[in-house]
């Protein structure tokens, strides 16, 4: 229909409003209620069981914002990457290529 790249992405965000909002809502609980399990069950050691997402928490309540908003964007870089995996490993076709044919 002429539409660009830019243009087709922009309108496909749109349409999935709700289904975005309900997945950045999703991701907020998830992120959160997983650095308060991990803290009680595996504790929050440093080298044996702190993870990614325990040290955020750590670094933020110390005040050193800077050093826990860079562990934030590399955490999201490891899910973007995952996700892209994931999804490069799922058969092409399905429910679309029915609904153009």
């Amino acid at each position: 229909m002429g539409a660009g790249p830019f243009l087709t992405a922009l309108l496909m965000l749109v349409h999935s409003r709700f289904g975005v909002l309900t997945l950045l809502l999703t991701a907020f609980g998830r992120a959160v209620a997983e650095v308060g399990a991990v803290m009680v069950v595996g504790g929050n050691i440093d080298g044996v069981t702190r993870v990614m997402t325990t040290a955020i928490a750590l670094e933020t309540s110390k005040g050193d914002l800077p050093l826990a908003l860079a562990l934030g964007i590399v955490l999201l870089g490891v899910v973007g990457v995952v996700n892209l995996v994931i999804a490069a490993a799922q058969p092409r076709g399905g429910l679309m290529r029915e609904a153009v044919a």
